[in-house]
């Protein structure tokens, strides 16, 4: 997990510093924003002092409102030792008991002109993304007709190969190797590469090769959704594997289950266009037509009608 600090936020939004600036690298741990309604009547029991603090043009009428013993009193106990910041939107002017009170404690008092819900819907977005479980995988990662199939198996099995190849078909590459991997939500896993390695293939025999500058800015992307996981594995003859796609297997990254299917691996077997007709048949499952299931009920309904005839 990233660490995301209230100095992130004034660079990455262009916002206006008020007061607090000692506490500009105080780091913010939750991506839920608070607006202290509540808090501003004195009410502050169940107070989130660890969240960032929106103060919008309602929180900020009823403060103006109160006397000004009671705004300093509410604005010392808005501002504790482990406030990220208190964010002002619209661009409203910041009463004096707030920024006597930041700067005493060392809390952030930053402006936003935009307006509140527009402030919230950006930040909670961005701390979001920035605070999201992560995790990294061995395998590669690629785009096939807009579905992210993440190709995984034992070094050297053709991962890379294979990507390769669906790159000359016409599809994106995301990540080699190491594909960098956050839960954006609770059912969705979104993968990218590492910096280091971007738009990067490697090919045993001919080493690294720049997959975009080799095929164009088409050939690459910069993150996909995971949807689908082919692994790859060495043909076992020993092994029954399924011929006729009713299997249901699953794999899972952190808390997200995702569909999978094993691919042997042998010699005279076109990976690249096997992974591209999965995921083909993957997308045509989520529309509902399921090649399999369709055979396999015409078959008992044959058999069926085969064991009446014979019956009669």
């Amino acid at each position: 997990m990233a660490i995301v600090r209230t100095k992130d936020l004034i660079e990455h939004f262009n916002l206006t510093v008020v007061a607090g600036k000692d506490g500009l690298h105080r780091e913010i741990k939750e991506s839920d924003i608070s607006r202290p309604g509540i808090e501003l009547t004195g009410y502050f029991k169940y107070y989130p002092k660890e969240r960032l603090q929106l103060i919008g043009k309602t929180e900020m009428a009823y403060f103006l409102d109160l006397p000004l013993y009671e705004q300093r009193n509410r604005a010392n106990r808005l501002c504790t030792d482990v406030t990220p910041g208190i964010v002002i939107s619209r661009g409203m002017e910041v009463p004096i008991p707030i920024i006597e009170a930041a700067n005493r404690s060392g809390v952030p008092v930053i402006r936003s002109i935009r307006k509140t819900t527009r402030v919230i819907s950006r930040l909670t977005n961005y701390l979001e993304t920035k605070l999201a479980p992560q995790t990294a995988i061995h395998g590669v990662l690629v785009d096939i007709h807009g579905v992210g199939v993440l190709i995984t198996g034992k070094s050297g099995i053709g991962k890379s190969e294979t990507a390769l190849e669906l790159v000359k078909r016409g599809h994106q590459l995301v990540a080699d190797d190491s594909v960098e991997i956050r839960q954006a939500d609770y059912d969705t896993l979104i993968g990218n590469p590492p910096p280091l390695i971007e738009y990067l293939l490697e090919i045993r025999g001919l080493g690294i090769i720049n997959v975009m500058t080799l095929f164009g800015a088409g050939s690459v992307r910069k993150f996909k959704k995971i949807s689908f996981i082919a692994h790859l594995e060495q043909w076992d003859e020993t092994k029954q594997y399924d011929r006729l796609g009713l299997e249901h297997q699953k794999m899972k990254i952190m808390d997200v289950e995702l569909p999978m299917v094993t691919i042997p691996v042998r010699p005279g077997r076109n990976l690249a266009v096997i992974i591209e007709v999965a995921a083909m048949n993957f997308r045509l499952k989520r529309m509902g037509v399921n090649a399999a299931k369709d055979f396999t009920d015409k078959l008992s309904h044959v058999i069926e009608e085969k064991g009446k005839e014979n019956f009669e």
